[in-house]
């Protein structure tokens, strides 16, 4: 049958609207965008998700110019494109926001086109990938809208509850400013484009208006400042290839929702392996150091660990991995940033990070080597005794599966957090593990302070008394009385790991099914 033209001028009509969409800012402001080294919003789309799977969502919204007989003369595009996607087969909601159009600023539609592509993420359960590239609100909305809205009054955006339901990953591609940074800041993980992307709750203008300070993006607020600092970004990327790559990966880790359980990916490396190396590992010296990631890298399946926020809060790592493919989450202290001892900013990285893997029932395995708290005038001035309490108190309230291995040191209050109170909080010892109330080189200087300060050889007598206390420290000692359940051989660690994680998979969709929780920024 032939076709009809019957609506033939409404078809032509979307066509060219739906062109018109496309084309974002224009051609030149494109070719602009290009010359300053980034992608456009839908160039970055493309490069982040499957071949062909995006399916965009209000790509009609924009800003229509009529003649005075309401003709259609011109479309101007919203500053945001988005829709559903594949990433590695999971099915996502996408957010863009595109800097040709009005350098991205969130005006009154594009805000709407955000709130519904994040309620349709929180009912259907879609993650959330957000490519962030804005200046945030501008006050040419206020003459558009003819009012000024009041800040935070959405209540049809569940903002914050997103995040006790889907996994909300962020890469910072621009200047983020106010609304921008909120976006990236209000993120599961967030990853920052070196030399392209900022974040600040006001860019420089606003800085000079309101302090006089005259600075520049990048040294007001770069990677250099979030990433190696501040801690408001986790990592930092490369370049945007890069920063796709990391946000692929996280996702990989992840569940769909905090109502289903992370999924196994196959590995060819067998869960029955030992490595010889473990065995000597940790110097007998408590004072010399390590490379805990290398440690890391022999318990874990090769390749496959993913570390998150390495330049920030640097005595603690945390990161993503696989043992036998299923994820887990991985705590360990560096001794080689602050022998391992836990400060403020490494404290809100073991907070942020167990928050997250509790939210998305990831168990958790954290190798312990912690001095304590670091001390002195300037971490009693920052609080460090109550950041710690925070972490301990934390860690006590995940209900995901966890396994705490001491391959060295656990002193004091930082000895505290290293794993849950109750519950079956699985426990081991390496032979190189000690632990008590207090360090011991700084236990016997208070101790037995008379008894050095009268004697001939202080420093002989020390080293005596030391020898003789750590023969008491052996976990040996302690496992006679059953305080701690188990030690064993290093090597041994992947093994019983692996016969864990298979274990763990039986607990994790009754925790799923029970979640009740969120995750705070």
């Amino acid at each position: 049958m032939a076709s009809s033209d019957e609506w033939a001028d409404e078809l032509a009509e979307l066509s060219w609207r739906r062109a018109m969409g496309r084309q974002m800012g224009g051609a030149d402001r494109v070719a602009r965008h290009h010359a300053r080294g980034r992608l456009t919003a839908r160039e970055r789309i493309e490069r982040c998700t499957d071949d062909g799977s995006f399916e965009e969502i209000g790509v009609l919204a924009g800003a229509g110019t009529y003649d005075d007989h309401g003709a259609l003369q011109d479309v101007a595009p919203a500053e945001t494109i988005v829709g559903l996607a594949d990433i590695q087969g999971t099915r996502v909601v996408i957010e863009a926001w595109d800097a040709s159009v009005k350098r991205g600023l969130a005006e009154s539609i594009s805000r709407e086109k955000i709130i519904y592509a994040e309620r349709l993420a929180y009912e259907y359960r879609y993650p959330v990938i957000r490519l962030v590239d804005t200046a945030g609100a501008t006050v040419v909305k206020h003459q558009v809208d003819g009012y000024a809205d009041l800040p935070a009054r959405e209540p049809q955006w569940n903002f914050f509850g997103l995040l006790g339901r889907v996994p909300i990953l962020s890469a910072c591609l621009g200047p983020c400013a106010g609304l921008g940074a909120v976006f990236v800041c209000t993120s599961h993980f967030s990853v920052m484009a070196k030399d392209i992307g900022q974040v600040f709750a006001g860019g420089p203008p606003v800085v000079a208006r309101a302090t006089g300070e005259v600075v520049g993006k990048e040294e007001l607020g770069g990677v250099g400042v979030h990433t190696r600092g501040s801690g408001v970004v986790d990592n930092a990327a490369e370049d945007e290839a890069d920063a796709f790559r990391q946000i692929r990966t996280v996702l990989s880790f992840l569940p769909a929702s905090v109502h289903d359980v992370p999924r196994r990916s196959l590995t060819e490396d067998p869960p029955g392996r030992r490595d010889d190396e473990l065995a000597d590992i940790i110097p007998r010296n408590p004072r010399t150091a390590y490379d805990v990631r290398r440690l890391l890298r022999h318990v874990v399946d090769r390749d496959s660990f993913f570390e998150i926020g390495r330049h920030n809060g640097g005595s603690q790592v945390t990161g993503l991995a696989r043992l036998d493919g299923y994820p887990v989450g991985i705590l360990a202290n560096d001794p080689k940033v602050y022998a391992g001892a836990m400060t403020v900013s490494s404290s809100e990285k073991f907070i942020r990070f167990v928050d997250m893997c509790d939210t998305f029932n990831i168990p958790v395995v954290n190798f312990v080597d912690v001095p304590g708290a670091v001390v002195g005038r300037q971490a009693e001035s920052a609080g460090t005794v109550r950041h710690v309490l925070r972490v301990a108190c934390a860690t006590d309230q995940v209900s995901v599966p966890w396994f705490t291995i001491f391959v060295r040191r656990a002193f004091g209050l930082g000895a505290s957090t290293h794993g849950p109170q109750r519950g079956a909080n699985l426990r081991v010892a390496w032979p190189s593990a000690n632990w008590g109330s207090i360090a011991m080189e700084g236990g016997v200087d208070a101790a037995f302070r008379r008894e050095l300060e009268s004697a001939d050889d202080p420093d002989a007598m020390r080293l005596q008394i030391l020898g003789q206390l750590r023969r008491l420290q052996s976990p040996m000692r302690t496992a006679e009385h059953f305080g701690i359940e188990e030690v064993i051989d290093p090597r041994e660690t992947r093994p019983r790991l692996c016969r864990w994680i298979e274990d763990a998979q039986r607990l994790l969709p009754d925790i799923a099914h029970e979640r009740g929780r969120t995750m705070r920024p």
